[in-house]
């Protein structure tokens, strides 16, 4: 199955020129076919092609169905990595896994002190779109982390962090099914002391995600598959 793309599809029936090129060009797809697209905020339309033009294929839509959304959210802040490749990876993945919300943080040891997300939430919609999804996760400009770990947020809120000597549980061992949660993952060179100290003021649980030590882009892909498993195996 492939699904296309159109984020104004109710108001403007019609693919992007990069998805309308993919559908008429490469799928050969004609008028009259009957096709599937999403908006990223959580509908299927079946539709059927009104106009095959390669730069601005028409939809007629049939019916919408709304996706079955996973019954919590799954945020994730990061200081993202001086290798741009690797956050892209991981978005790539987390979204395919599943992901609500992306926060580039800008921390005291950051590599990165600058982010530019459009070709991330090109990169996202494409991981969307290849997994079957309907949601596209938000993605947030660059965030300085003492202005975001202040942020009003309803659900549970932890920060992996490798201070070996402060005292940490492990994330699976306190995430609760269907409740929101936020992870905030450090840069490479971790979280500075001021920083673990403000987040804990304002309700973060400090975490762990086991004895290996992990890089950046890899424990954020551990944080989102932890929350989805302890979700799936209390559900049981």
């Amino acid at each position: 199955m492939i699904i296309f793309y159109s984020e104004n599809i109710q108001t403007c029936p019609e693919l992007s020129a990069e998805d309308s090129g993919h559908a008429v060009r490469v799928l050969r797809h004609v008028e009259g076919d009957e096709v599937t697209v999403v908006d990223g905020v959580g509908h299927y339309y079946h539709c059927t092609i009104s106009a095959a033009h390669p730069k601005h294929c028409g939809l007629q839509i049939q019916s919408v169905q709304e996706e079955q959304h996973w019954p919590y959210r799954v945020e994730l802040a990061i200081a993202p990595t001086k290798n741009l490749d690797r956050m892209e990876w991981w978005l790539e993945k987390a979204t395919e896994m599943g992901l609500d919300r992306f926060t580039p943080l800008k921390c005291r040891f950051s590599e990165r002190k600058e982010l530019k997300t459009d070709r991330m939430r090109r990169i996202a919609i494409s991981a969307m779109k290849q997994s079957l999804k309907a949601t596209l996760p938000v993605l947030d400009e660059m965030t300085d982390i003492k202005a975001f770990v202040q942020e009003p947020f309803d659900g549970q809120k932890f920060i992996a962090h490798c201070d070996k000597d402060a005292p940490r549980q492990l994330l699976s061992h306190l995430v609760q099914p269907r409740t929101a949660v936020r992870v905030l993952i450090g840069p490479e060179g971790d979280f500075s002391a001021e920083e673990i100290a403000l987040a804990l003021a304002n309700g973060y649980q400090p975490v762990s995600l086991g004895d290996q030590r992990l890089r950046t882009e890899t424990a954020a892909l551990a944080a989102v598959h932890t929350v989805h498993v302890i979700n799936e195996l209390k559900n049981d």
